[in-house]
This record gives C-alpha cells, sequence and structure tokens, in this order.
C-alpha cells in the first residue's frame, strides 16, 4: 500500500499542525482515529434522496466505495447533496428547477470539498441533473476523481411483458383517449417500476451513465449493471480503490477529459441514439475546463455518426438483458475497432 505525503495534499490544511488541534477534535468526535487523521481525506458524494427511485441505493453504494477507499489507504469522508428528478418534476412548475439543479449539484460539491480540502472525490449519481453536475464539479476541482452511476432500474411486468415508467406515460394518453380503463392504467402503474434504479431507457440518466465512461471518469463496464444487482458493490470498491491510485499518480480529471473524449462521448451518444440532452451536459462540462466544444460541435458529431444500437427512446430489449453483453463498454469497444473512437 502506496504512503502518501500528507504534507503536499490538500488535507493538511485542517489536519497537520498544533494550529489545526481544533479541526482534529471534529474528526475524534466522529471517532476517526489519529492514524486515519494521517491519511488522504477522499469526499464521497452522493445524489441520495427518498425523491425518486433513482436515488434510493445510492447510500448503500456509497458504504461500499469508502470500504474500497479504506482498503487501499484513506479516510472516506461522506457528504449528499440535492436532486431534482425529472420524472416526478415534469408536467408542472416543478421542471423550472431541473436544469437549474445541476449546476446547484456542481457548485455545491465544490464547496464541500474546497471548506473541507477533501485531497481526492468519489461521486454517485442516478438521476438526468445529478450525472452531469458530478461530473462538472470534478473537471471544475480538478481532484483525482471517479464517478460511479447508480445503475438502471429492473423492468416490471404487465400482460405478460416487459414494461417501464415509459409505458405508463403512453398508458395516460390511452387511457385519455379512452383506449384503457382506469383500473387498467392503475395496475399498470403499479407494476411498472419494481425496484431502485434510474428510468429504464436510454434516456438522460442512461445516457450520461454512458459519456462517463466515454469520458473515462468512470470505470469501463460500470454503467451498465442495473442497480439492483449486487454486482454493483463491486464497482463501487472498485471506483474506491482506483481514486486512491489516481491520488498515488497525481492523475486528474483535466488529464482525462480532453476534446477528444468529449467527440468520443458525443459519438457514443449518437450510436445508442441517447437523449439529445447530451448537446446541454456535454458543453457544460467543457466549459468547466475552458475547451471550446459547444451545441453545434455535438451537432456535427450527431450528423455523422448513425444509430449502431437498437436501443431506442424505451430499449428493444429491457435494461436488465444488457448486463450479460456489458452494452456501453462494448458500444466503445466496436467503435475502437472501427475507427470512429479516439483512444
Amino acid at each position: 500500500m502506496k504512503k502518501f505525503n500528507k504534507k503536499k495534499l490538500p488535507s493538511r490544511h485542517t489536519t497537520i499542525g498544533p494550529d489545526k488541534a481544533p479541526q482534529r477534535s471534529f474528526y475524534y468526535a466522529m471517532d476517526l482515529t489519529e492514524k486515519d487523521v494521517a491519511k488522504p481525506f477522499v469526499g464521497v458524494v452522493s445524489t441520495w434522496n427518498e425523491a425518486a427511485p433513482c436515488n434510493i441505493n445510492l447510500m448503500k453504494q456509497a458504504q461500499s466505495v469508502k470500504k474500497g477507499v479504506v482498503k487501499s489507504g484513506g479516510t472516506p469522508r461522506e457528504f449528499c447533496t440535492i436532486t431534482v428528478t425529472d420524472g416526478i418534476a415534469m408536467g408542472h412548475e416543478g421542471m423550472k428547477s431541473s436544469l437549474v439543479s445541476r449546476d446547484v449539484i456542481a457548485d455545491s460539491t465544490e464547496l464541500t470539498v474546497r471548506g473541507h480540502c477533501y485531497d481526492a472525490l468519489v461521486g454517485l449519481a442516478g438521476c438526468d441533473k445529478s450525472l452531469p453536475g458530478l461530473m462538472m464539479s470534478m473537471v471544475r476541482l480538478n481532484i483525482p476523481s471517479v464517478f460511479i452511476y447508480g445503475g438502471s432500474i429492473l423492468p416490471g411486468r404487465f400482460n405478460g411483458k416487459d414494461v417501464t415508467v415509459v409505458d405508463v406515460f403512453e398508458g395516460v394518453g390511452k387511457y385519455t383517449s379512452k383506449k384503457m380503463t382506469a383500473h387498467a392504467l392503475r395496475k399498470l402503474e403499479l407494476k411498472a417500476c419494481p425496484s431502485a434504479g434510474a428510468c429504464g431507457g436510454q434516456f438522460t440518466a442512461n445516457t450520461m451513465a454512458c459519456v462517463s465512461e466515454a469520458i473515462g471518469l468512470a470505470l469501463p463496464y460500470s454503467a451498465g449493471t442495473p442497480a439492483p444487482y449486487k454486482e454493483r458493490d463491486k464497482y463501487a470498491v472498485d471506483s474506491g480503490k482506483a481514486v486512491m491510485n489516481l491520488l498515488a499518480k497525481n492523475i486528474r480529471p483535466r488529464d482525462i477529459v480532453t476534446r477528444k473524449s468529449l467527440e468520443n462521448a458525443a459519438t457514443i451518444v449518437a450510436a445508442t441514439g441517447g437523449s439529445t440532452n447530451a448537446g446541454l451536459h456535454l458543453p457544460a462540462i467543457a466549459n468547466e475546463i475552458g475547451i471550446k466544444f459547444d451545441l453545434m460541435d455535438v451537432a456535427k458529431i450527431f450528423k455523422k455518426n448513425s444509430i449502431s444500437c437498437r436501443f431506442k427512446t424505451r430499449w428493444k430489449i429491457c435494461c436488465k438483458r444488457y448486463v450479460v453483453s456489458r452494452w456501453c463498454t462494448n458500444v466503445i469497444k466496436n467503435f475502437i475497432r472501427r475507427w470512429f473512437y479516439t483512444r
């Protein structure tokens, strides 16, 4: 296990020297030992809340991240930030809060990390604006960072078929046009969302999960495993270990996220028929590090890359079956073979 020189890390400002005795006393109050305080501090941020199923498993996964940090010689410090969930916010005044929440997530994460002088960061998110929000904070802070997606929801079963929340939205339309009874709509809504996880289609959350792998902030294969699967805990532990490796080697987000990696991300979005909201979020990530990459740049990439996978607005095969093919990473591998992707 590598030994870190605490005197060269940001956390030295809260832990080293006689004048920092008051700060250290706060850490001892939280059951940290002197050895714990002498190690690098790693922020573990999640957008956990009970607003929607996309967020409710994040705190559990954060515990696994912390185990990985501890195993690799770090001291994890967990905190949460907000989320506004589009699936519940849309259709009323709440939708005005959605895009704004992305920037609040980025800002609040930055403030927590800077205020407490954390040395590295692992971020867990599961909803449309929380994924880009955490990625924006990582490239802005430019401390060693790893992103991990909370995972997609499992499909429900209704009348012998896989269904998702999209079927419920369509059910509302059918009910309005008198093609579905109120009783059938109620049965559908009770079955459509059976687990934790983000909306089960190639919407913004799953699209930005692909982006997290494509730009290099997330571990390979970590985006594709559904939220309830135990395999997610392994990716979480590995993410905790990975951030300590990045810290040891002083590899930072701006070393990884470049113009080329953003172009790769846009290519993957196009290939998977992903959410056009990536046209908002990729430029926002680029803007954090002064890279000129705007909506028109994204559109040019979308225009020259056709859909290569049978991902539709509602997936042709529901998300749980893609875990077998490790879909996101395999799309990237396929593009490398075809030279549409920059290594």
